[in-house]
């Protein structure tokens, strides 16, 4: 049976980072449905390299690759290899469909607001939830004004502001999110995640 391999932006040039990344992805995909038919989960650290290693494993016939990468900033009504080719100059490869090619809008820490009750949970009391963005639309929200207030609400807390810790923190609070309120929060990572439920890209 051929399965899908997920190239993530993410992970940093560290063995520990890259273990953290792979296994907050795991956790975040699994939640949503998908034990047992769970994507191999590629930690590629940089955007750019998620999106060499992906183009070459195009050419394996023995898996099916999948992109996931922060848009890096709003989204429009385009599909995911245009909104790239504009912020990234990134060219479609050649047999790659849109579903081939996810974002996470505007970045990772986007689906964060999505469950600010596992924010609290993971930084304890001293979290300040009343900093962060009252948008409710997380794909709104600019990725700036996102890492910043994440940084304000978590400074004061035992673990430390999310800036300084930022590789760490990241794909911890990533494993314990709700899959299903992120999901209801952000239409690109339903269709992410609707896409791995159908057994890769179409």
């Amino acid at each position: 049976m051929v399965k899908i391999s997920l190239y993530v932006e993410g992970g940093g040039n560290s063995k520990q980072l890259t273990t953290l990344c792979r296994k907050g992805f795991s956790r975040m995909i699994e939640k949503a449905g998908l034990r047992g038919a769970m994507p191999r989960i590629v930690a590629c650290g940089s955007r750019q390299n998620a999106y060499e290693r992906f183009t070459t494993a195009l050419k394996d016939n023995h898996r099916i690759p999948m992109l996931l990468v922060d848009a890096e900033g709003p989204v429009t009504g385009a599909g995911p290899w245009e909104h790239l080719s504009q912020q990234d100059r990134w060219r479609r490869p050649t047999g790659a469909t849109s579903d081939h090619c996810h974002l996470m809008v505007q970045v990772m820490e986007s689906w964060f607001l999505a469950d600010r009750r596992a924010l609290k949970l993971f930084y304890g009391p001293d979290f300040g939830e009343s900093l962060l963005p009252g948008n409710p639309n997380v794909e709104e929200v600019a990725k700036d004004d996102i890492l910043a207030r994440l940084a304000q609400a978590s400074r004061n807390t035992k673990k430390g502001s999310y800036t300084r810790h930022k590789g760490s923190h990241s794909f911890k609070i990533l494993g314990e999110i709700n899959t299903s309120e992120v999901e209801r929060a952000s239409p690109h990572a339903k269709r992410f995640l609707d896409t791995l439920r159908a057994g890769g890209p179409a």
